[in-house]
Formats: structure tokens, sequence, C-alpha cells
């Protein structure tokens, strides 16, 4: 029986890269971004684009991920794989630059938004009693990190824990989640943290190797559920 795996913030970075990975793996994939032209960029990079569904929205959307989750339920067979991908930060990053608008935008993305689509698919996982939540969380989920900021790090720390409740409370119905928690990842958002020095790019972990690790969890024994991944670059 053919998969379906809904991964938002699929426009760029880690989220084009899961699509790929989970399109190669045989997966319907469903695609969720706010515009249309990156999700159909990404999607025009498939080999089968016959298993693909664009569904723009935005995850700070309630009622809109509750509908776009119908959708892949009906057009999938199910939802069998969250990546639960779709962040935000932002260049005001410490105390001294307190920015409220921007600071609760953070919020309203990374942990709202996550709450929005992991609360969208519950009913479906639940009905299959089966499912697995994959949620980009980040090292600055896992450890403080200056680096990342307050409110990211805050964000990113609440993700985590809802990961872990997920387990608490879910596992009877057959659903599994894991936080994958990265240091530097080379992507758009890395480029644009202050100060940043994008020749290191290259030496950072890269999209395609958290799509490989999304991949690995996704497909683990479903009697086993793997609470978290901490990953980071090696240190030069």
């Amino acid at each position: 029986m053919q998969k379906t795996a809904w991964i938002t913030g699929a426009g760029s970075g880690i989220g084009a890269a899961l699509v790929k990975a989970f399109s190669a793996a045989g997966y319907g994939v469903a695609l969720t971004g706010r515009t249309r032209r990156s999700l159909v960029d990404v999607a025009a990079s498939l080999p089968d684009t016959a298993k693909t569904l664009l569904l723009p929205g935005d995850v700070t959307d309630r009622a809109g991920m509750v509908e776009l989750a119908a959708q892949i339920t009906e057009w999938g067979g199910g939802i069998h794989v969250l990546c639960n991908n779709a962040g935000l930060n932002i260049p005001q990053r410490k105390w001294a630059d307190l920015d409220w608008d921007s600071w609760d935008d953070v919020f309203r993305v990374n942990l709202s938004g996550a709450m929005n689509v992991i609360a969208a698919c519950l009913p479906t996982m639940r009905r299959q009693r089966d499912g697995v939540m994959i949620h980009t969380s980040s090292w600055a989920g896992r450890y403080h990190s200056a680096v990342g900021g307050v409110a990211y790090g805050a964000s990113k720390h609440a993700l985590s824990d809802l990961s872990a409740s997920l387990n608490d409370e879910e596992g009877a119905n057959g659903i599994r989640s894991t936080a994958l928690c990265p240091a530097e990842v080379a992507t758009p958002l890395l480029a644009k943290r202050p100060g940043f020095d994008a020749s290191r790019m290259a030496a950072m972990i890269q999209p395609e190797d958290m799509a490989e690790t999304a991949l690995y969890v996704a497909r683990m024994n479903p009697s086993v559920v793997i609470h978290e991944i901490v990953l980071a670059p090696v240190r030069h």
C-alpha cells in the first residue's frame, strides 16, 4: 500500500529535501507552503508528479490546516507521515533587541503553527491507528543557543516537548513522534543569521542529511519510537 507524507515548509531548504526524499522512496507527497510558486518549483524537480499534491497554506491558519488534512486524507488514503517542518527565525534575537511583533511571529509559526498541524493530523492517524510525526526542532530546542536567539530557542524547546507529549499520550493509538534537533543546517534561514559567514555553508549539515534522517525515522519498526535525534556538523 502506498503511504502518504505531508510536508510543511515544503517550498525550500529542509522541506524541499524532504519532499524529494519521500517521493523517491515511493510515498505520495503533499506539499504545503505559503506560496504556490515555490511548491510548483519543488514539484517540478520530482521524477513522478502524479503522486504529488500541492496545497498552499499558512500553518498559522488553524481551520485551514484542518481542511488541508482532510484533503490529504481523501487524496492519499490517509496521512502516514507528517513532516512538521515550517519554521521561522528573525534578526532580533537578543533581549536587548526585544521586538514584540517579530517575536510573536516566531511563536505563531514555530509553536502555534506546529500545534495546528499536529492537531489536524491526529483524527486521521487515530483512525488508522498508525502514524509518524517528525518535527524539525533544533539544537536550540535541546540546548540553549545564543546564536539561535531567545524567541527561536524557546519555541523550539516547546516543540520538542510537544513531540514528547505525543509519545506519552498517543502511542496507544499507534502514533509515534520524533523531534529532529539539528545544529547548523545549510538553508536560506541559516544564511540570514546576523553575522553568519556564508562561505561556511558547505561544512554545515545539508538539507539532504535531514531528509535521510527523517526517512530513517519513518521506516523504523512500528514497535519502536525514536524520541529525539540530535545532529551537529563536525567541528574542524
